[in-house]
């Protein structure tokens, strides 16, 4: 593999997805994509881990293939299965073997909620070894240098039913997000929003009251996602109470009380100069 000279990194190239770097985070993805280590990413829905992963596979330069795992989500749709079209059997690749052939950053997010089958097929792709078997042709793939398998979860979602075997954990490099901290969620939000630093201020103190409120009563918290949707309709028009109860209250809950309470929170925090 070519490798590209640090200082090749320093900037995203142009259109590259827009991403705040918060700390290391930047620099240990591209050391582990260099050292050829898969990559584990934990943290609370909407916090950046799929703008994140996109943003990187352009810096880098790479392909990237991201399935959206689910409860369905098996081995085979990851690896592949025969089709019979035209009278014939043909072998279709899956995302996964995909990635392998291409040499791309196969980035499987909320790994956690896939069928269990799913992580024997990880498993000699996240080892040295680095190879992919597909038993139903006899093929055993080699992956280039350049492929990187990245996979990501919400620790809150986490139940007996659905988590990572130590087995499967410790094979990667982990990353642990959170939500930015507030000067640079503003930052994202008026970026991202297309609202006003001040907008995107009382937003973030939005959130920041949520979150506290989530701590104690909600499954859910407020999400950067959440508070960009709510700048996207403000600065599109819509009247800020609005815009917070469609992109964040009623996300948030669907109990008619507790929304209320929840709203009462936005008119407070929202009224502030």
């Amino acid at each position: 593999m070519d490798m590209l000279h640090p200082d090749a990194l320093v900037g995203a190239p142009k259109g590259a997805p827009h991403y705040v770097s918060q700390g290391q985070e930047c620099a240990l993805f591209e050391q582990a994509w260099r050292c050829q280590l898969p990559l584990l990413i934990k943290g609370p829905t909407g916090c950046g881990k799929t703008r994140f992963v996109e943003h990187m596979a352009a810096r880098l330069g790479r392909p990237l293939i991201t399935v959206s795992c689910h409860d369905d989500l098996s081995a085979a749709d990851l690896v592949g299965r025969h089709l019979i079209g035209q009278g014939s059997t043909v072998w279709v690749d899956g995302p996964l073997a995909r990635a392998v052939r291409e040499g791309a950053i196969c980035y499987l997010d909320e790994v956690v909620e896939a069928r269990k089958d799913t992580t024997v097929v990880m498993h000699p792709l996240a080892d040295d070894r680095r190879v992919l078997p597909i038993e139903r042709t006899g093929e055993l793939l080699q992956a280039p240098a350049e492929f990187m398998l990245v996979i990501s979860y919400n620790p809150g979602y986490q139940n007996l039913l659905k988590t990572l075997k130590p087995s499967t954990r410790q094979r990667f490099v982990s990353l642990t997000f959170d939500y930015p901290q507030p000067l640079i969620e503003r930052d994202i939000v008026c970026s991202e929003g297309g609202v006003s630093p001040a907008m995107a201020e009382g937003l973030v103190r939005l959130a920041g009251a949520l979150r506290r409120v989530t701590d104690h009563d909600l499954e859910e918290t407020a999400s950067t996602r959440l508070l960009v949707m709510a700048g996207r309709l403000m600065a599109a028009g819509v009247d800020t109470e609005s815009a917070c109860r469609a992109a964040v209250v009623d996300a948030l809950t669907d109990d008619l009380e507790t929304a209320a309470a929840l709203m009462e929170i936005v008119r407070g925090v929202m009224a502030q100069p």
